[in-house]
């Protein structure tokens, strides 16, 4: 549909708007795929750096009652606070590079893997700790054969939580004066009425998300082939 110049804002040139023709000279030019190769970057590297540190934290709160007692409360109540509530604070620490985005990912990523890896340590059957201790492992071995198997159900739930959460939460940090991705794409053209890119980012988050659910599922199916749920 082309502007009449009636509609126009009185503070905008013509020749400042973008083309009626965007959605198919944006996919012909690869820009479009070159926002989602962005958006993609930026997710993996917060769920890595964010699942990475849940993981850690989450392992060793569940081992060690004393880091637990020392941790465990303090992150419980960060886990509270809402990822908008961050913005303002974020822009402050980090500014508006790519820094800020990182960090909301991250954050947003940590807490279904750190709550669920704990959860699954804990939830180790004492048993079974008892019997391999009575068959001679050592520490690492204990953890290595029965502890971490035993928990890594919990640890891929809270896995497949986060790789759906990552995008929801990459739409919020997109929001801090990005300048490509998807959500920087969708934004944009929100602010040009031009409705069929908004549907389009709106199809890409929705596709990503279920390629990252379908990802997690066979990432389960591999790694817990030794549990009765997971055998046909």
């Amino acid at each position: 549909m082309l502007l009449q110049p009636k509609v126009l804002p009185f503070h905008v040139e013509r020749n400042k708007l973008g083309s009626p023709c965007f959605t198919c000279t944006d996919s012909v030019s690869g820009e479009l795929w070159q926002h989602v190769k962005v958006s993609a970057g930026r997710a993996l590297l917060g769920l890595l750096v964010g699942g990475g540190l849940g993981l850690f934290l989450g392992l060793l709160n569940g081992s060690s009652k004393v880091a637990s007692n020392l941790l465990d409360t303090t992150l419980q109540m960060i886990r509270n606070i809402p990822a908008l509530a961050l913005i303002p604070l974020v822009i402050l620490w980090f500014g508006i590079d790519e820094s800020a985005k990182l960090f909301l990912v991250a954050v947003g990523v940590f807490f279904p893997i750190y709550i669920n890896t704990y959860h699954g340590i804990r939830s180790v059957d004492p048993q079974l700790i008892e019997m391999g201790k009575s068959y001679g492992l050592s520490r690492w071995q204990l953890y290595k054969d029965i502890i971490l198997p035993g928990a890594m159900p919990s640890i891929l739930v809270g896995l497949r939580f986060s790789l759906g959460l990552v995008w929801v939460l990459l739409i919020v940090a997109e929001t801090i004066s990005a300048q490509s991705g998807i959500g920087y794409m969708t934004m944009n053209a929100r602010e040009f009425l031009q409705t069929d890119i908004v549907l389009v980012g709106i199809l890409l988050y929705a596709l990503l998300g279920k390629l990252a659910d379908v990802f997690a599922q066979f990432l389960e199916k591999y790694l817990l082939r030794w549990h009765a749920g997971y055998q046909k």
